[in-house]
């Protein structure tokens, strides 16, 4: 695969990005590319390795080191297709997954893995630029109807693979304009909203229709879905945020963060916030809570709003900077990471549980914690306080949204709350009512999301015609 010594002639090199001082002036992505001859020499480091451990890393399946080799040997237009092959949407994948590919990698065990998201992403890319992807819609149509609930990156890759199989499928949004999470959650600066939208463009000319604006369960009852669809894709997402129920919650300028986050984008996306109170860090200080990617978001945003500090606190101990990889690699470990935008000047504390909030006049100015020891139990006379004019929430989701659709439906949920649906038929405990994504596995990441999709398009194909040719 590739140069078979080029793991041994090439060190790794990988994006860079704009100057922290320069990048958070703006919401515009900050990655700088590599050009195609880097990107192909960094392709030629991926090594006849035997059992490529990268698949195992990679839910989406992406057959890894056969498009590190194209790219090697300058056949762009080939490595396009084999990268779309198992995944529908790799400039997401390429900007925002935490690539457990490169974990996996087998050059990771001295912690120089092949640079596999940066070549995905340069693969793609080049491949919008040259022109050659295009809307592939069907030979034939089936006379088939499919409703998908949730435009994530789980239901638009579940709504393309049914297009493309000859379905007439419908995608129900309840926001402005598609995208999930995607375009809701995930900052501008991670990734522009562009790439989302020559998407939606392909997916309509390839058949599928979008209807925006539109919360099943809410504008439109589920049931009449069911009435006019032969099958039905529930792919809404995990979006019950993890609450903290300490003295001083009820506070103003405690909040969400997807409440904070969605309302950025839809500055930058200029379309209305609605009748909801501005939740703005400017001037402020600000205490994010919750060391995951959502946490690291908020940072982000914060700063570009003109935060005058940020500090980001996490209940559990602080992570080794460097896993033991002979009892690790080749899973995803335990360890010290920092995004880009806890490098643009966060202050990170770890092993710290809040115990309430003060304030004055029902808004908050400080939260007051406690640090835990390595068994998560308080150690006394730790008690510390922290100034806070905004503090977001972002430890996580529970389960998906119970009030509207899934209580209408009455759909068996599994034991976390989620929409109960198997990993082979993907079908709920209703007929012909399918579920995928985070509303069926829980919070997960992007590539997990389109994974799911696409297998569940394949069980509701196979549902609707008997048999199937779409990819697992």
């Amino acid at each position: 695969m590739a140069k078979v010594t080029g793991f041994l002639e090439i060190g790794r090199h990988d994006r860079g990005y704009e100057p922290a001082a320069d990048r958070v002036r703006h919401f515009r992505e900050f990655v700088i590319p590599m050009d195609r001859n880097a990107v192909s020499q960094q392709a030629a480091r991926c090594m006849d390795c035997g059992i490529p451990f990268c698949h195992q890393g990679c839910p989406v399946n992406n057959v890894i080191p056969d498009w590190n080799d194209l790219v090697y040997r300058d056949d762009w237009r080939r490595a396009s297709e084999v990268l779309h092959s198992t995944n529908n949407f790799p400039e997401f994948t390429g900007r925002i997954c935490p690539a457990p590919c490169e974990e996996a990698c087998t050059l990771n065990i001295d912690d120089n893995p092949v640079t596999i998201k940066t070549i995905e992403c340069a693969i793609v890319d080049t491949a919008w630029e040259e022109g050659w992807i295009a809307p592939e819609p069907p030979e034939a149509k089936t006379g088939k109807r499919v409703a998908v609930v949730g435009s994530g990156p789980a239901g638009l890759a579940c709504a393309q693979q049914l297009a493309r199989a000859g379905h007439d499928v419908v995608v129900y949004e309840k926001n402005a304009k598609a995208g999930g999470l995607l375009r809701y959650g995930i900052p501008d600066f991670k990734m522009g909203k562009e790439l989302i939208d020559r998407r939606v463009a392909q997916m309509e000319a390839e058949g599928v229709h979008f209807w925006t604006g539109c919360a099943v369960g809410v504008d439109v009852p589920a049931a009449r879905l069911m009435e006019q669809f032969d099958a039905v894709v529930l792919a809404g997402g995990a979006e019950k945020g993890r609450d903290l129920p300490v003295p001083g919650r009820e506070m103003k300028g405690i909040e969400y963060a997807m409440d904070y986050l969605p309302q950025q984008n839809r500055r930058v996306g200029k379309e209305p916030l609605g009748d909801v109170a501005d939740i703005l860090a400017g001037g402020k200080h600000v205490i994010v809570i919750g060391g995951g990617d959502t946490g690291s978001d908020c940072i982000g945003t914060a700063f570009r709003q003109g935060a005058v500090s940020v500090t980001q606190l996490e209940i559990l101990p602080r992570p080794p900077e460097e896993p033991d990889k002979g009892a690790t690699w080749p899973y995803w470990p335990l360890r010290l990471r920092t995004s880009s935008s806890q490098a643009e000047g966060a202050e990170r504390d770890w092993s710290v549980a809040t115990k309430s909030f003060s304030g004055k006049n029902g808004v908050v100015t400080a939260l007051n914690a406690v640090r835990l020891d390595a068994a998560l139990k308080e150690v006394p006379g730790s008690d510390f306080k922290l100034k806070a004019d905004l503090v977001l929430l972002a430890m996580g989701f529970v389960h998906p949204v119970h009030e509207g659709m899934i209580q209408e439906l009455g759909l068996a949920l599994d034991a976390r709350g989620n929409v109960q649906a198997g990993t082979d038929d993907y079908q709920t405990s209703i007929p012909a009512l399918f579920s995928a994504g985070d509303m069926r596995r829980g919070q997960s990441l992007v590539v997990w999301a389109i994974r799911e999709g696409r297998q569940c398009a394949r069980a509701v194909d196979e549902f609707l015609m008997g048999a199937t040719v779409l990819p697992r």
